[in-house]
């Protein structure tokens, strides 16, 4: 950061919590790229009635502008000298920029939601839309569809009135577009054959990671692009689906990154330039990451790769490789097999449930574990695996099982007359317990080991125990 000195302008954060807030992640990082003599910091206001005197106070002390967080979005606006015309029809605003006797409100959310999905390549307007919720990020989420050109829009909500209502708002600002709001029980009956999605809702956050507010199969058969505002997990059970039906799918870190940088520039009245913008989603992405263990945790079914993987991870980062079954075997002073034969499959599991127990207790990090294919089984075990470390699950088909174990005799559970069919009921049991215990999922049935894991390192961060600084 560039010396503060008399002339140093600050900005700031108004919230109750802002102990954990990203946002000085984002905006030092770009003060610092591009030389602007300012400060981001967070200023924790206890109480709504505390409000006014810290706009006011704001003011009176000189401060450039501030961003403002939960829960005062819609509190805050009362003490604004003018509002943004969209930041009212939205009906909250979370960037305050300093005028003659005061602040003027925005909302940046939609900006940043737009902003997102076209650094990603989405022609916004080219899309019939689905909005999936009704309440703050969906209201920023229509609203950015009708300054996009959408024409067609549909708003899915668990009470359909308020995805009327919400519908009712935007078509009086954007009276051309065509809007339908349906509940959410009647996702199957979208009126579009193909659309993009914006996931507006809660469902799926961390620690919920098992929840999606959207159950139909038909309705992710049409999802060809979807947008989760969700960052946390970075791939929710929502875009897992969406993948898995053919689609493609992205997170909120990106709407996060430039809800941000618009509010950066409204302060700036300047561009934020690229390099800027690079620099701070990779601070923004080690901030995110930092409150996980620094641990790479490999699922998936027997043959998937987790072994060699594992070893070319250990290879590629020089961290250690635990492989579980190994440590179980160390444990026991028997085979795998022999677990199996003489206390059963219960028995081994008990062992493993253990083991996971062990593991997070001991606080390492910075270690990669290659675990056995049944360990999503027991639902117990899919916290525990997730409170070790980032889960990844390297996704495989029964053919290119059976190609690599075809001939194996040391695997319990692939013992038996028909092997093909095994592993099919095997690998469709255990699918959704997969997915609930993993982070992200990655193509393990392509390419070669080193692929794979540059793959994994490239979609995690991960860097062992410790993070580069970006400046080294």
């Amino acid at each position: 950061m560039a010396e503060i000195d008399g002339k140093t302008r600050v900005l700031g954060l108004l919230g109750n919590p802002v102990a954990h807030t990203f946002s000085p992640a984002i905006h030092n990082t770009v003060a610092e790229e591009t030389g602007d003599n300012v400060v981001y910091v967070p200023f924790h206001v206890e109480s709504e009635e505390q409000l006014g005197d810290a706009v006011r106070g704001a003011y009176a002390l000189n401060l450039l502008g501030l961003n403002v967080t939960v829960p005062y979005k819609q509190a805050v606006i009362p003490y604004l000298k003018e509002i943004d015309p969209v930041a009212k029809a939205i009906g909250a605003v979370n960037t305050l920029v300093r005028v003659d006797g005061g602040y003027r409100g925005y909302n940046t959310d939609y900006k940043g939601l737009r902003r997102a999905l076209e650094a990603e390549g989405v022609v916004i307007w080219k899309h019939d839309v689905v909005i999936v919720g009704a309440g703050g990020a969906a209201r920023a989420a229509g609203f950015m569809c009708g300054e996009a050109g959408v024409k067609r829009l549909c708003i899915l909500n668990r009470t359909v009135e308020k995805a009327e209502h919400l519908a009712a708002d935007i078509k009086a600002l954007f009276p051309k577009m065509e809007i339908t709001a349906l509940p959410l029980t009647q996702s199957a009956k979208i009126p579009f054959q193909k659309f993009l999605a914006i996931q507006c809702t809660k469902a799926g956050l961390a620690p919920n990671t098992n929840e999606t507010p959207v159950a139909s199969p038909l309705f992710f058969q049409k999802c060809e692009l979807a947008y989760d505002c969700i960052y946390n997990p970075e791939e929710t059970l929502f875009l897992k689906k969406v993948k898995e039906h053919g689609g493609t799918g992205w997170c909120g870190i990106g709407m996060l990154l430039y809800q941000g940088i618009a509010a950066y520039e409204l302060w700036m009245d300047s561009h934020v330039p690229q390099r800027a913008v690079d620099l701070a989603r990779e601070e923004l992405l080690s901030f995110l990451r930092a409150g996980k263990r620094k641990n790479l945790v490999l699922v998936g079914f027997m043959g998937s790769g987790k072994t060699t993987v594992g070893k070319t991870l250990a290879r590629l980062t020089g961290c250690p490789l635990v492989d579980c079954d190994e440590e179980i075997v160390r444990a026991a002073g028997k085979k795998v097999t022999e677990i199996f034969q003489e206390e059963g499959e219960n028995g081994f599991r008990n062992r493993e449930t253990a083991l996971l127990k062990s593991l997070v207790a001991s606080g390492k990090e910075g270690v990669i574990y290659s675990t056995g294919g049944g360990v999503v089984i027991r639902e117990e075990n899919r916290p525990l695996l997730k409170e070790l470390g980032t889960v990844v699950l390297l996704d495989i088909s029964a053919e290119t099982v059976i190609a690599r174990l075809g001939k194996d005799r040391t695997r319990p559970l692939l013992q038996g007359p028909d092997r093909t069919k095994k592993v099919r009921t095997l690998l469709v049991r255990r699918k959704d317990a997969y997915q609930q215990a993993a982070d992200l999922e990655v193509d393990a049935g392509h390419g070669t080991p080193e692929e794979i894991a540059k793959n994994i390192l490239a979609r995690t961060g991960f860097a062992g125990a410790g993070r580069k600084d970006r400046r080294g």
